[in-house]
């Protein structure tokens, strides 16, 4: 299992930007696959992006062009860039780290809230 800790949420006004990480307890290289989920009121958890540990990178159609998701191996971090926010992408973003393998699971982190409102 892989410990996950969100940080960055919060209020921005709508074509505002705002940055989310996720730092885990293991090198970020080793996870398989680190992903961004949110999940806003009365709606299901979906896949905002995700980096493959090859470095690709996938991306809701909603948020291409707009989101872009990295790496930080030296803080073993994840980082979601929002740009040009908008009232839907209010939510609770939720960090997911994949192992294959012997070790496979999944690992969530706690969440953090960004609310994209004027």
């Amino acid at each position: 299992q892989v410990q996950l800790v969100e940080s960055g949420g919060g209020l921005v006004q709508p074509g505002g930007s705002l940055r989310v990480s996720c730092v885990a307890s293991k090198s970020i290289f080793s996870i398989d696959v680190m992903g961004w989920y949110r999940q806003a009121p009365g709606k299901q958890r979906e896949l905002v992006a995700a980096i493959i540990s090859g470095g690709n990178t996938v991306y809701a159609d909603s948020v291409k062009g707009r989101f872009t998701i990295s790496r930080d191996g030296v803080r073993n971090a994840v980082t979601l860039q929002m740009n040009s926010l908008k009232p839907g992408g209010t939510a609770v973003y939720y960090c997911k780290a994949h192992l294959s393998g012997s070790n496979s699971g999944d690992s969530w982190g706690q969440g953090t809230q960004v609310t994209v409102s004027s």
